[in-house]
């Protein structure tokens, strides 16, 4: 069996009057992530962990923020590519474990949702599948309230 681990991080500006997709789910807050598909940065840092586990480079070779094919695009389709992407290649998905870095909104009651909905989409077990959050102690951009990070890291196999 040939084990491999990824990482993957992604970083969106926050902004208001847009929605805020995290995680798969809408949350509610009065500002959303800034980007070219949907701007769920959970799942863009899933995605990167995912392709370098395998060898296949990253989320925007695969998915250029340039091209209007992939504008407003829902991240969970993208993840869903990734999957089939690293499935041909010949990989499983053993695992998830992700970080989440935002002042506000507090997310934890949100957690078990997005869990749910990014098994569904990868086709593993939730429990398969963790997601922290942390604040940063309004340090930083993210404490500042001016954006929103995540930090991925997964296990595959062939």
């Amino acid at each position: 069996m040939k084990i491999r681990t990824g990482l993957g991080y992604d970083v969106h500006k926050l902004a208001e009057g847009i929605p805020f997709w995290l995680g798969g789910i809408q949350i509610e807050h009065y500002k959303g992530a800034v980007g070219h598909s949907d701007a769920d940065c959970l799942i863009h840092a899933i995605c990167d962990a995912l392709l370098g586990a395998a060898g296949k480079r990253d989320i925007g070779y695969w998915f250029p923020d340039n091209s209007d094919e992939f504008k407003g695009i829902d991240s969970k389709i993208l993840l869903a590519r990734v999957c089939e992407i690293i499935r041909e290649a010949g990989y499983e998905i053993s695992n998830v474990d992700s970080t989440i870095c935002l002042q506000k909104p507090k997310i934890k009651d949100y957690i078990p949702t997005m869990q749910a909905t990014l098994a569904k989409v990868m086709g593993i077990a939730e429990e398969d599948v963790s997601v922290k959050a942390t604040t940063e102690e309004h340090l930083g951009f993210t404490g500042r309230e001016e954006g929103v990070a995540a930090y991925a890291t997964v296990l595959i196999y062939k």
